[in-house]
């Protein structure tokens, strides 16, 4: 099975436009103000604008209010929804979209019950916990182990995936698709990431590794 690619927290168009040439099925775009990688509804259909066919646009909120998601969808040509907080079932499937529904991954947390309400989700993300109230995008990875072998929606996998590491992270997990934002992200001198500036050629190398990890 080919495991699908999302390449998120994108601010610029050239990143967007990367991640689709190196392969990528979809991009996401972070509307929680909250994030470092947030992008305006503006910048946002700046980003949509250069895409060629076939990217999925997601977009990512956080605890939003049903206004924020409706003013979003009203000006961006979002494909797919995903939340990232505390939401719940009536609340993702409200806005006549698919969605995603982010859960975080730690000890003690049983993972099958907190995806049982969202049978009708497009798939169930799960993450490393949040760090400091930053609930994804925060580069930490957690135990595998942790994720249930069998979920009644398809898995996206997320925290701390880059190139070197998500071949393995396939070949244990065996999700439908990994999503990446900080392990693609340009460094300053310090080897720091530049949150939101993707690097192309990390992309290329991350979105390669998933290709060779799922043959």
């Amino acid at each position: 099975m080919r495991t699908r690619t999302k390449v998120c927290g994108i601010t610029r168009p050239e990143d967007g436009v990367a991640a689709a040439h190196a392969g990528a099925d979809a991009i996401g775009l972070v509307f929680w103000a909250g994030s470092a990688r947030a992008v305006s509804r503006v910048q946002a259909r700046a980003i949509v604008a250069t895409l060629p066919p076939f990217v999925t646009v997601v977009g990512l909120f956080v605890d939003p209010s049903a206004d924020e998601v409706r003013d979003a969808l009203a000006d961006v040509p979002l494909d797919l929804l995903q939340f990232h907080g505390g939401e719940k079932a009536a609340f993702c499937r409200a806005f006549g979209r698919p969605y995603l529904k982010a859960l975080a991954a730690a000890p003690g947390v049983d993972l099958l019950e907190s995806a049982s309400p969202f049978g009708d989700a497009a798939g169930v993300l799960i993450d490393a916990p949040a760090v400091e109230g930053i609930p994804g995008g925060t580069g930490r990875t957690f135990d595998w182990s942790l994720v249930p072998s069998r979920l009644p929606q398809p898995l996206v996998l997320s925290g701390g995936l880059h190139a070197g590491n998500v071949g393995e992270a396939i070949r244990r997990v065996r999700p439908w698709a990994v999503d990446v934002s900080s392990g693609v992200e340009a460094r300053d001198a310090a080897g720091a990431p530049l949150k939101g500036i993707k690097d192309a050629a990390l992309i290329a190398a991350f979105v390669e590794e998933v290709r060779h990890a799922a043959r």
